[in-house]
C-alpha cells in the first residue's frame, strides 16, 4: 500500500489533503491512483492513518479516513548515526539501508581521514542525502522521516553526542569489548537516545580515538574481520535494532 506524507495542518476532522506537488503527481501519473483506492498517510510526528481516495487533482489529492492509529513501525529507542562521510555513492547506500532499519538522525561528519571536501555547495549533497531518506521511509512504510542534518566536524560531533543518553564509538581496533557485549549489558536497557558512530575509509586516526573516548563514548568492536565503511554502518544498526526492539 503506497504511503505518504503531510503537514497536521492537512488533516481535518475526516479528511486528509496531500497538497505537495511532487506527491500530487506520484500518486496520480507515477502510481495511477484512482478515486476509491485506498493509501497510507503519516503526520510524521505521532499518527497514521488509512484514507480512501475521494478527490485527484492536478494540485491536491484528499480522501476520507478510515483508519487512525498509532505508530506501530516507528522504534523505541532513538539512533542517531554520525557517520564519517564516505568517498563517491557509499553515503547514499547507508542512509537507504539505515532509514529501513530505523535510525532516527543522520549527521554526516568530517573526520582527518576523509576524503571528501566541502567546496561551498556541501548543502546540494545534504538536499540530495535527505531524498534519498524520504524515499527510503516510504518504501518500508515508517511513520517518521528521518532527518539528514548539515555535515559537522568531529570535534562538533563530539559535542553533539552530549545530548545522547549513551554513545557508541565502532572502532577497528577495539579488541576487548565487542558491540554485542555492551548491548546485552543490563545496564545498557534504560537508554532511549543512542549515538553511533562510524568513521569513513580508513578509519578514525589515533588522536580522534582518543578524543572520543575521553568525551565518553564506549569502544566497540564489530567482530574479526575490518568492515567496509556501507557495511559497519549497517552492521551497527542492524545488531542495535535486533538487541534493542524485541
Amino acid at each position: 500500500m503506497s504511503r505518504f506524507f503531510v503537514e497536521e495542518k492537512n488533516i481535518k476532522e475526516d479528511i486528509i489533503y496531500i497538497t505537495d506537488r511532487d506527491d500530487v503527481k506520484h500518486l496520480s501519473k507515477v502510481l495511477r491512483h484512482r478515486i476509491s483506492d485506498i493509501i497510507e498517510i503519516s503526520d510524521n510526528r505521532e499518527f497514521e492513518y488509512e484514507i480512501e481516495l475521494t478527490e485527484i487533482s492536478a494540485d491536491e489529492v484528499c480522501g476520507t479516513i478510515l483508519t487512525k492509529r498509532p505508530f506501530e513501525r516507528e522504534p523505541y529507542h532513538r539512533v542517531t548515526l554520525y557517520q564519517g562521510i564516505p568517498k563517491q555513492g557509499k553515503m547514499e547506500l547507508i542512509i537507504q539501508k539505515t532509514v529501513e532499519l530505523g535510525v532516527d538522525r543522520i549527521i554526516p561528519v568530517f573526520t582527518e581521514r576523509t576524503v571528501v571536501q566541502d567546496k561551498g555547495n556541501f548543502s546540494k549533497k545534504t538536499e540530495r542525502w535527505q531524498k534519498i531518506a524520504d524515499e527510503a521511509v516510504k518504501q518500508c512504510r515508517r511513520g517518521v522521516i528521518p532527518s539528514v542534518e548539515d555535515a559537522i566536524s568531529f570535534e562538533d560531533a563530539a559535542e553533539h553526542m552530549k545530548e545522547n543518553d549513551f554513545n557508541i564509538f565502532c572502532y577497528e581496533d577495539e579488541n576487548k569489548t565487542t558491540l554485542k557485549e555492551i548491548l546485552r549489558d543490563d545496564s545498557f536497557n534504560g537508554y532511549k537516545n543512542i549515538g553511533l558512530i562510524i568513521g569513513p575509509e580508513g578509519g578514525f586516526s589515533e588522536k580522534e580515538c582518543s578524543f572520543i573516548t575521553e568525551a565518553g563514548a564506549a569502544s566497540a568492536s564489530l567482530g574479526k574481520t575490518i568492515l567496509r565503511v556501507e557495511t559497519a554502518s549497517v552492521a551497527a544498526m542492524a545488531m542495535l535494532m535486533y538487541e534493542l526492539e524485541q
